[in-house]
């Protein structure tokens, strides 16, 4: 399988992105995996206040959860899937900067000072996991992580992540844990990473 067959893959399951709920709901359980606070404002909900942090969402998708969050400061979703031009209509009205980028590529934008990276459910999905987490730490002294472990390599999928690998790559230790709630089934790793700078 090459990485253009995986790419192919996602984009057909994903397909005109117009019934995204289940993934949007496993995102409750990312979110809060991530240290994240969720509330309801004015009936909308799941919202989360990020207090003017600029954000980079390396991986997100169709649906990122900067989409569910308010008081945004400066925003970037990072995704090397091409997906229907709408999706990159609903970032730019909402302010979120979109680029179809892979993750192994990515470099800081000029004038964008992130204050945190979030990675969720992503890493499989990639050619190169270690470099992206590098990638990260190169932006940002706050990562946010979601990623399901030792689940075997397949097509869309060509990773298999390991724990001991995810804590090398993060010079920490996250947590590990089985999950079966909000469409979320597997053996999850999660945690915020923060480096001193």
């Amino acid at each position: 399988m090459s990485w253009e067959d995986d790419q192919e893959f996602e984009r057909q399951w994903w397909g005109s992105c117009e019934n995204t709920f289940t993934e949007e709901t496993k995102q409750l359980t990312y979110a809060y995996k991530m240290g994240l606070q969720c509330y309801s404002n004015a009936g909308k909900w799941p919202c989360y206040n990020l207090e003017g942090k600029n954000i980079i969402d390396i991986g997100g998708g169709p649906v990122s959860l900067l989409l569910k969050c308010e008081n945004r400061g400066r925003t970037l979703v990072v995704d090397p899937c091409k997906y229907p031009a709408w999706i990159w209509s609903r970032y730019w009205e909402t302010g979120i900067g979109y680029s179809i980028l892979q993750g192994e590529k990515l470099s800081a934008p000029v004038d964008f000072e992130c204050d945190e990276v979030w990675i969720y459910n992503v890493l499989q999905h990639t050619q190169d996991p270690e470099l992206i987490i590098q990638n990260a730490k190169s932006l940002s002294p706050v990562i946010r992580i979601f990623e399901w472990i030792d689940i075997p390599a397949h097509l869309g999928h060509p990773q298999e992540l390991k724990e001991e690998n995810l804590n090398k790559w993060l010079d920490g230790e996250g947590t590990t844990e089985q999950l079966n709630e909000n469409g979320c089934n597997g053996l999850s790793y999660y945690g915020v990473f923060e480096e001193v700078r």
